[in-house]
């Protein structure tokens, strides 16, 4: 018998291509369709249609979006549609199929940190507010799963889409040194162990909402120092700042994630993000 086709959108982002490179070996029993801007645009829903009574998948695993909050904020109508009314879109085809979804932390406005799935959103940007309204789509799915994640460190085939890249970037621009905050925290996991973690929840058919992050809460000022030792050609110097001195936007101070509950289902433990790296020693140099 042919293999059911499972979807999985924005094949060459982060998360994406990591779903996509583990299938092998974590899902055989899926023919997966990694789907990029080059099949065709999700946008054009008309063609996402065709292609999807074409295909008839029996898993979608939704990850395109508008990641980059200040992408979001720049230009909101496309945020919108992107990560809005695609979603609506995908979730009314596939009202029969198993549908996961890649919302974010940041729904959260920070103020209180180690969030379960029961505490109340709040979100303080455009980004979260997609994702937050995106979800409200996917409720409407019988058989959903929202996984809400928070950064994610790997290779991603841009160069640029994970936080450690984007980090590394910064400090080659940055002459001197850069400033990184003390009050802001997150729980950072590499997207390797989310794909695994997300393809074990669709073969234990769970449901639901779940919280998925690393098992330790940060500051990025501690995540740029794991960082920087394995950059040596990195000759800027970190310096400790609070984001209260930020002259943006305000920003989600502590998004920190209970992963309680998650971690009740999982076979494997998430990792401390200071262990995985330890364990990976070449990881990302």
């Amino acid at each position: 018998m042919a293999k059911p086709i499972a979807w999985i959108t924005g094949a060459n982002g982060l998360i994406g291509n990591e779903l996509v490179q583990a299938a092998p070996q974590l899902a055989p029993h899926w023919q997966v369709r990694a789907l990029t801007r080059r099949d065709f645009d999700l946008l054009d829903f008309a063609a996402l249609r065709r292609e999807y009574l074409r295909d008839q998948p029996r898993l979608v695993i939704h990850c395109a979006a508008i990641t980059v909050v200040a992408d979001a904020q720049r230009q909101p109508e496309l945020a919108r549609r992107v990560n809005v009314e695609v979603t609506q879109q995908l979730a009314e085809l596939a009202a029969d199929a198993a549908l996961v979804f890649f919302s974010t932390d940041l729904v959260f406005d920070g103020r209180q940190g180690n969030y379960r799935e029961t505490d109340a959103p709040n979100p303080l940007h455009r980004y979260g507010e997609t994702k937050l309204a995106a979800e409200q789509f996917i409720r409407q799915n019988p058989r959903h799963l929202i996984v809400r994640t928070t950064i994610n460190g790997g290779g991603s085939p841009s160069g640029k889409r994970a936080f450690n890249e984007q980090l590394r970037q910064a400090l080659r621009a940055a002459g001197p040194g850069m400033t990184l905050f003390t009050d802001e925290f997150r729980c950072p996991i590499p997207a390797v162990e989310t794909a695994r973690a997300v393809w074990e929840l669709v073969a234990k058919n769970c449901g639901g909402l779940y919280h998925l992050a690393g098992a330790e809460k940060l500051s990025r000022q501690q995540i740029g120092e794991l960082l920087i030792r394995r950059w040596p050609e990195i000759t800027a110097k970190l310096t400790a700042g609070s984001a209260k001195d930020f002259p943006g936007p305000v920003r989600a101070l502590d998004t920190s994630l209970d992963i309680g509950k998650v971690q009740s289902v999982l076979s494997m433990p998430l990792p401390k993000f200071s262990e995985w790296l330890a364990a990976h020693p070449q990881a990302w140099v």
